[in-house]
């Protein structure tokens, strides 16, 4: 976990020391403004909560806004728009934006986490749990072709379930609200 905190700090020294070179540290008022959207509050990004906490942006001359999208579609439009500065997201919002042929795309420099953060929760106790026990299931997946969408099918063909044939994965309900439509009944499992 330390080497893992250690490597996003210094990411963030880098990408932050590229972004800003040439600007002046000497005082607050000085400061680079920049505005960073995340897709979702995560435990995932605290080594970056904790770099906010302790001052260590605005030692090194960075006025950070921390604000969250509550979704990729949301994070990549604040982006394109001109509201963020950066958009910490998956790289499918950056895929998509690319293939639509849109004239002023993003690029992704930076790795942030090196797994995904997902987890599988079912409605009732299953014990013992094995993959196959989903197959004929209804699972809240988040939305068609998100990032917690396609992770999911993906781990599910590396155990041999087909994700268009062995259950129903409903992807109606964007990641930021499963978990609300799952505590109100819906689906037997829910990626959160």
């Amino acid at each position: 976990m330390k080497k893992q905190v250690l490597l996003l700090l210094t990411m963030l020294g880098v990408f932050s020391t590229l972004l800003l070179t040439g600007c002046s540290k000497s005082s607050t008022s000085n400061n680079q403004k920049v505005v960073l959207n995340e897709v979702a509050h995560s435990i995932f990004y605290a080594p970056m909560y904790v770099a906010i906490e302790e001052g260590y942006f605005e030692a090194e001359g960075i006025d950070l806004e921390l604000v969250t999208g509550y979704g990729a579609d949301k994070t990549m439009t604040a982006v394109l728009s001109g509201e963020a500065d950066i958009g910490f997201m998956g790289p499918e919002s950056t895929v998509y934006t690319y293939l639509g042929d849109t004239n002023d795309y993003v690029v992704n420099f930076a790795q942030l986490t090196q797994r995904a953060g997902n987890f599988l929760v079912a409605r009732s106790e299953v014990p013992d749990f094995e993959w196959n026990d989903l197959i004929g299931t209804t699972v809240l997946g988040g939305r068609k072709g998100g990032m917690p969408e396609m992770v999911f099918e993906y781990i599910l063909k590396k155990n041999n379930i087909n994700p268009s044939g062995d259950l129903t994965i409903d992807q109606s309900i964007d990641f930021g609200s499963t978990a609300a439509a799952f505590a109100n009944g819906q689906g037997d499992y829910t990626v959160v």
